[in-house]
């Protein structure tokens, strides 16, 4: 049985679950395989583990991850830290506050895409990174720094 599985693990590792194997999740999961973290990856379509690379040391679970007997399975209890990073701001919500309140997930992180909703989800507690809201703010510097550099506004 692997490491994450039975509870050890090296050092400097830690334990993760990502729920959500779209672009990001597959991303993040095959970034922190690659670099020795035990990691746990749950999706409802089987089909999203083919963006896992063949190097992923990790497991995968398929399942709907809003069900506390998948999160069991993925032994959520013993994660260090929990990233929800489906394409439904509702599902990464309630993955978010079950992780965190049911099962003491000392970190978790949800991805919302609604900037209004990231408020709210920080209100709730959750912890977030709105990809519209970055990008907004990357545009934002790109022009106030292009604006500067010509000496025709500032920042």
């Amino acid at each position: 049985m692997p490491k994450a599985a039975t509870g050890m693990r090296m050092s400097n590792s830690l334990y993760i679950v990502i729920v959500g194997c779209g672009r990001l999740g597959s991303q993040l999961a095959n970034q922190l395989s690659r670099i020795g973290h035990a990691i746990v990856v749950i999706d409802r379509n089987e089909e999203s583990f083919n963006g896992l690379s063949p190097d992923f040391s990790g497991f995968r679970i398929e399942g709907d991850a809003t069900q506390q007997a998948v999160l069991k399975e993925a032994k959520l209890m013993r994660a260090d830290i929990c990233f929800a990073t489906t394409p439904d701001d509702n599902v990464n919500l309630m993955v978010a506050q079950i992780a965190g309140k049911v099962f003491g997930v000392p970190q978790v992180l949800a991805r919302v895409f609604d900037p209004r909703r990231e408020q709210v989800f920080q209100r709730l507690g959750v912890e977030t990174i709105c990809p519209t809201s970055v990008a907004a703010e990357m545009f934002r510097l790109t022009v106030a720094s292009g604006y500067a550099a010509k000496g025709d506004a500032t920042p």
